[in-house]
C-alpha cells in the first residue's frame, strides 16, 4: 500500500532512515515500547482467574485488564515463557503472573494469591488433561484400564448416585406444587411490600413535621440497636481481657512480694492498721480500752 497524506521531509532519505518512525526516533508501537530496551512490552493483559492482592488483601476478580509488563523470562522447549507485571489499581502494589506451557495455565509467581477453583478431574475417574508425568498417565495394560473403570464405577455408585439422588428429592420437593410455592412467595411479597411502603410513610410525614430534606436517610431504630449491641458485645469482651491480664499480674506481684509475717492475712491486716494509725510500728499492738463498756453506778 502507497503511503498517501504523509509528509516526508527534504532530508529524508530511505536508504539511511527506511520508516518515517527510524527518522522521526520513534517505535511503532508508540508508548507501549518505552522499555523495549529492557525487553519489558507494555501490554493489555486479562486476569484468566480471581485473585486476592498480597498487599491490600483486596479480593480482584476474573477478567480484570491491566497495563501489564511483558517480558520472557525463560523456555519450555521451543516455547517462550512469559511473565506479566500488573499494578494493583486499589493499593498500587505490583503482582507478577507467569505462563505454564508444561501445564497449558497461568501461575501466580509473587504479589498475590489464586482463589482455588480449579476441577480436578481424577474425583470423577479421569485423568489429569495434558498430564507429562509418567507416574500420573493412564494405564495401558488392560487389567490396569478395567481397574480404574471399576474404581470410577465405585465412586459413582458411592459417591455420585446419593448426590443425585439427594438433588432430584430436593428438586422435587421445590416443584411438587408449584402454585402453592409461587402463592406464598407472593403473599410474602405483599407482605414485604406493605411494611416497606408504611415505613416510608412515616419516614416522610417526620421529614415533613421537622422541615427536614427529602433526601435525608433516617436511620432505623432497629440498626441502631444492633450497633449498639455489637459495639457492646465488642468492647465487654476488652475490658474482660484487661480484666484478666489485671488480675494476673496483680497475683503475680503479690506473688513476689515478700511476707514480713509469714501470712498474707498478716500482712493485710498490718497494711490496713498503718493506714488508720500513721504512728502505730511496725511491731506493737493497738491499744484496746480496759473498760469494755459503761458501768451504771448503783443508787443509795
Amino acid at each position: 500500500m502507497q503511503g498517501f497524506n504523509r509528509y516526508y521531509p527534504p532530508d529524508y532519505d530511505p536508504k539511511k532512515h527506511r520508516t518515517l518512525n527510524d527518522y522521526h526516533g520513534k517505535h511503532a508501537l508508540g508508548d507501549r515500547a518505552r522499555k523495549i530496551d529492557q525487553g519489558i512490552l507494555i501490554t493489555r493483559f486479562e486476569l484468566p482467574f480471581n485473585i486476592w492482592c498480597g498487599t491490600c488483601n483486596a479480593h480482584i476478580g476474573m477478567g480484570v485488564r491491566y497495563n501489564a509488563e511483558k517480558r520472557k523470562v525463560g523456555m519450555y522447549y521451543t516455547t517462550p515463557i512469559f511473565a506479566f507485571r500488573c499494578k494493583c489499581h486499589l493499593c498500587s502494589g505490583w503482582f507478577e503472573i507467569q505462563t505454564d506451557p508444561k501445564n497449558t495455565r497461568y501461575v501466580v509467581t509473587s504479589g498475590a494469591r489464586q482463589k482455588d477453583e480449579e476441577w480436578n478431574p481424577e474425583e470423577a475417574g479421569g485423568y489429569a488433561i495434558h498430564e507429562n508425568d509418567p507416574s500420573k498417565a493412564g494405564p495401558i495394560d488392560p487389567l490396569a484400564q478395567v481397574e480404574k473403570t471399576a474404581e470410577s464405577s465405585r465412586y459413582a455408585r458411592e459417591v455420585g448416585a446419593p448426590r443425585i439422588e439427594s438433588l432430584q428429592e430436593l428438586s422435587e420437593t421445590y416443584n411438587a406444587d408449584p402454585y402453592e410455592l409461587s402463592k406464598r412467595v407472593r403473599k410474602q411479597f405483599r407482605e414485604d411490600k406493605k411494611i416497606e411502603k408504611r415505613k416510608r410513610e412515616d419516614d416522610d410525614s417526620f421529614k415533613d413535621k421537622y422541615a427536614l430534606p427529602s433526601t435525608l436517610k433516617l436511620v432505623d431504630e432497629a440498626d441502631i440497636r444492633e450497633e449498639a449491641s455489637t459495639k457492646w458485645a465488642q468492647e465487654r469482651g476488652e475490658w474482660e481481657v484487661l480484666e484478666r491480664s489485671k488480675r494476673r499480674r496483680t497475683m503475680a506481684e503479690m506473688g513476689r512480694a515478700p511476707k514480713q509475717d509469714g501470712t498474707l492475712a498478716t500482712s493485710l491486716l498490718s497494711g490496713a492498721l498503718k493506714r488508720q494509725d500513721p504512728f502505730l510500728s511496725a511491731g506493737s499492738k493497738p491499744l484496746k480500752p480496759s473498760i469494755s463498756g459503761i458501768i451504771k453506778k448503783p443508787r443509795g
